[in-house]
Order: C-alpha cells, then structure tokens, then sequence
C-alpha cells in the first residue's frame, strides 16, 4: 500500500500534477481483503458487479446492504467501475457512492429515480469509449456534452467527470495520446461544468503515464491485491 502511494506521488511529483486519488479495484477479492486494505487506511474501492458488492458489503458489516439511508461499513466509500445494466440500477443507485461507467441517458434517468434522497446526489462519471473499440461499453466523445447535460439536470445525480479505459499495449507509451484526448476531453467538459473535479483513468500498468497526462484518479488493482483468483473451473463432460 505505502509503495503504492509512493509510486503515485513521484509520478504525479514528475509531471508537476497534484497526486490522484487511489482507487483500490476490489473485484474478484474477497471482502477480507477489502478489510485489510481498509486498516492500512484506503476507502475508495472499485467493484465490477452489483451483486458482488452487495454480498461483500454485507459481509463487511451493512446488515441490509439495499436498505435506504445506510451508509457503507466504516466510511468505505464504493464505486462501480464495470458495465451497469439498466434493470441493475435500482440497486447500484443504493450500494454505491459513485457510479463511474454511465454512457447512456436511460441510465441517467435509472440511477436518479432510484437514488434515496437520504443518500444525498450519488457521484456519476461519463464513461467514454475513447479508442472507439467495438468490444467496450462507452459514449464516443461527441456525445460527451449531451450526456453530461442531463446528468447535470438530475438533482439526485453529481456530475464528477470522466472515466476511460483505453486500448492495453504491451508498452504503456503507446497508450500516451489517448490518456492526452482523454484530458482535453475533460478540459473541454469543466469549461461548461465547473463543478467537474475527476478525471478517472490508469490502471497497475499504465498508472503514471495517465497521471503524467492529468488524471486525477487511477484505479489499481493487481498491484495492491496481487493477481486476481483464477474462476473455478467448468466441471467436464464424464458422459454420465
């Protein structure tokens, strides 16, 4: 954890740029390990699937993890990093403080009818699909402004800024000019938004060229956690 937090403070120290919030990618882990994290002082962490969380919080210490006005266990601050389906929302709108991957209006409309006004304005990214790669979920960058809009017209929904997940390469360098359009893009939302504060981007792999590039969140997951546990086998075909 320190040498995290180290590895981002000379990145962010290197590139002139104020250190970015770590964001600890939970997925797969087990809530023990969120625990851990936890007592070493980290509170921001990420989860892919609704369900997950919601058995991990539980676990944690939320008695009800989907019972209005509850926060989560020891101020954990939780956020939803994987594609949200629309008939997921009602919950995700309850588990979680931010919801980082929205990148289309039904979704907008979804996370705001369900958000409990006891929570307070649940934290909303736009998800942009900045590569424009067919296999990921994302707005494209012309649709940015639109989406924003109407996050912005939600009294139950914050609108914080962006999040990206650009096209991996064995060199990280590579990935340098769309962590930069991913900036500008974001530059470009705060002149119209001025409440917008982050810019979610970088990963174990790639964390200080983002930061160097202006990211002012990265989500780190196999670098805290180690690789993440194998999924259980598919039992074979005996013929029985």
């Amino acid at each position: 954890m320190n040498a995290i937090s180290r590895m981002l403070d000379n990145a962010a120290r290197d590139a002139g740029r104020p250190p970015p919030r770590l964001l600890a990618v939970s997925k797969t882990q087990p809530a023990a390990a969120v625990a851990a994290l936890a007592a070493l002082g980290q509170c921001a962490f990420g989860e892919n699937y609704v369900q997950e969380a919601a058995a991990k919080q539980a676990e944690l210490g939320r008695a009800s993890p989907v019972s209005a006005g509850q926060e989560a266990p020891a101020g954990l601050e939780w956020h939803l990093i994987g594609h949200l389906q629309s008939n997921k929302a009602r919950e995700a709108a309850a588990l979680f403080d931010w919801v980082q991957t929205v990148d289309r209006a039904k979704l907008v409309a979804a996370l705001a009818r369900h958000r409990d006004p006891a929570r307070g304005p649940l934290n909303v990214l736009v998800q942009v699909n900045i590569d424009d790669e067919a296999s990921k979920h994302g707005c494209r960058p012309d649709e940015v402004e639109a989406l924003a809009a109407a996050i912005a017209g939600e009294p139950m929904l914050r609108l914080r800024g962006l999040m990206v997940i650009p096209t991996p390469h064995d060199d990280p360098e590579l990935g340098r000019p769309a962590f930069r359009r991913s900036r500008a893009l974001f530059d470009a939302l705060r002149e119209h938004h001025p409440g917008v504060d982050t810019l979610s981007m970088g990963m174990s792999s790639d964390a200080a060229i983002a930061i160097a590039e202006g990211a002012t969140m990265v989500r780190i997951g196999t670098a805290l956690f180690g690789s993440r546990p194998a999924p259980p086998a598919a039992p074979s075909y005996t013929g029985r």
